[in-house]
């Protein structure tokens, strides 16, 4: 016999109208959580365009449960089984409600983030993770967490009858640090060195995001000259990360040339950071109310840099994708369809693989982007790796321009006004939602101040949001093949696992 739940008007309405605004067509940005006294407060975060809107509703402790959202929303699953972990909540009706970022042993306590309290000591599960397949010559392999070459801890459960891969699942735990409890009782100029830690790969894209949802909330707006700058080293990580992508895909088709080649550019640009911020993942610039530094060059030693880095990438991926073993390993390899995509809202590089376009930069302008013309990139369905690489190729030559554009704009600036910071209230109160478009895709900053301490720090990464649907991007492929996807997918662990 089935056991039935019975749930407020209040929670039946807030999974209600979250449902509704996904079939009217707006984006599922994300569910999170947050502690508030004896209960919990569960926010909805939907995106349509410019428009970012919110709904939430508190979910008691005499009653740890709510609808839940994924039975209509399938991006909702992640979400719901990282709640349960951190505060014990439970989603009814998800199909799988497996440990994610926090395997808690049953009764022990979790972090409840949010509450300002130490919860006590938490005791992890590390049972392995159990088989789905059953049947003669079904296979299972776990892959990591330690796994060859220098990638960070992941677990994968391959289940196999021999080559095709008929069923995954992916645990992070490993990773987990616990960076949103840190958060809590720092001060925003504390807690932008912690937001840029969070995922190291998009070091500037979640300093931005994490102090845009401070400046929104104190009311400010940043000098002209510091939203060209944060546009700067925000674009020369997008290319590092997107170097990054084809030196891992040149590394799994054995390309060894290429793969020399493609790693050192993308060291020249690292290179390039470090001379511009003192920084090879340009840590320390972006600060609340806007930037700590101008850059260490001048802009001719600047412009001279990128016109050389962009001319060797340009001619070696002219000679990658002319390749035909380099392009036959990607075409057609982890398909992720445009309606598997729009359901999942798939973000960055992965999403305009499959058909969404969505960009934070374009849809809600922030930092200088929508003074700097950016345009969107092709649009594309084929959803395979090989697309995904064509996204980012495209994104690369998008990133050069405007990163002139930025230095144009810089040098015209100078001496009309200061590369700075505006103040920000030392005793900033509410809560707010920052935004930035990393190199894996949007980043999302739910931010709470009280008497200008950080109470609760909700990062998003892309990575946690595409990860969600990694399993669906192996509807007719190989072991051989994982390699190829999973660097098309690009994704950084610590964004997933927090």
């Amino acid at each position: 016999m089935s056991e039935t739940f019975v749930f407020s008007d209040e929670v039946t309405g807030f999974a209600r109208r979250v449902s509704e605004g996904v079939r009217r067509g707006a984006r599922f940005g994300g569910l999170f959580a947050a502690r508030e006294q004896s209960a919990t407060r569960l926010l909805a975060v939907l995106e349509d365009g410019a428009t970012i809107s919110t709904d939430s509703v508190l979910i008691p402790d005499s009653l740890p449960q709510y609808p839940a959202l994924s039975l209509e929303i399938p991006a909702a699953a992640w979400y719901e089984r990282e709640i349960h972990d951190i505060f014990g909540i439970e989603a009814i009706g998800l199909r799988r409600l497996d440990p994610l970022v926090l395997p808690v042993v049953t009764g022990s306590s979790r972090p409840q983030s949010g509450s300002g309290t130490n919860t006590g000591p938490i005791e992890i599960d590390l049972s392995p993770l159990s088989t789905h397949l059953r049947g003669e010559g079904v296979f299972t392999i776990p892959y990591g967490p330690v796994r060859s070459g220098v990638f960070e801890s992941i677990e994968y459960l391959v289940e196999t009858p021999g080559e095709d891969i008929l069923h995954l699942r992916t645990r992070v735990f490993h990773k987990h640090r616990g960076i949103e409890a840190r958060f809590e009782g720092m001060g925003p100029v504390d807690g932008v060195l912690l937001a840029e830690r969070y995922e190291g790969v998009a070091s500037v894209a979640h300093a931005i995001a994490f102090c845009s949802a401070v400046e929104q909330l104190a009311g400010v707006e940043i000098p002209a000259s510091a939203g060209l700058s944060r546009v700067l080293h925000a674009e020369l990580e997008r290319i590092a990360n997107h170097l990054e992508s084809v030196i891992r895909h040149t590394e799994a088709a054995g390309q060894a040339v290429a793969y020399a080649r493609f790693t050192l550019h993308k060291e020249r640009v690292q290179r390039l950071r470090a001379a511009l911020s003192g920084s090879r993942f340009g840590r320390g610039v972006v600060v609340p109310g806007g930037v700590s530094m101008p850059p260490g060059l001048s802009t001719s030693e600047m412009f001279s840099s990128i016109d050389e880095i962009e001319a060797g990438v340009r001619a070696d991926l002219r000679l990658l994708m002319a390749t035909p073993s380099f392009g036959d390993r990607l075409r057609g390899t982890g398909i992720v369809s445009p309606e598997v995509a729009r359901r999942f809202g798939a973000l960055g590089p992965v999403g305009r693989g499959s058909g969404q376009m969505a960009d934070a930069r374009i849809d809600r302008p922030y930092a200088a982007y929508g003074t700097l013309g950016l345009r969107a990139i092709e649009h594309r369905l084929q959803g395979d790796a090989l697309a995904r690489q064509r996204a980012r190729m495209e994104e690369m030559e998008v990133s050069f321009h405007i990163i002139r554009q930025a230095i144009d704009r810089m040098e015209q600036l100078h001496g009309r006004e200061l590369l700075s910071a505006v103040p920000i209230d030392p005793n900033l109160s509410g809560h707010s939602i920052g935004w930035a478009e990393a190199p894996q895709g949007e980043v999302l900053y739910v931010v709470q101040l009280n008497e200008g301490r950080l109470t609760r720090v909700k990062p998003r990464s892309a990575s946690f949001h595409n990860l969600a649907m990694f399993q669906a991007a192996f509807p007719k492929d190989v072991l051989t093949d994982f390699a190829f996807i999973e660097a098309s997918f690009g994704v950084s662990i610590a964004g997933v696992a927090g």
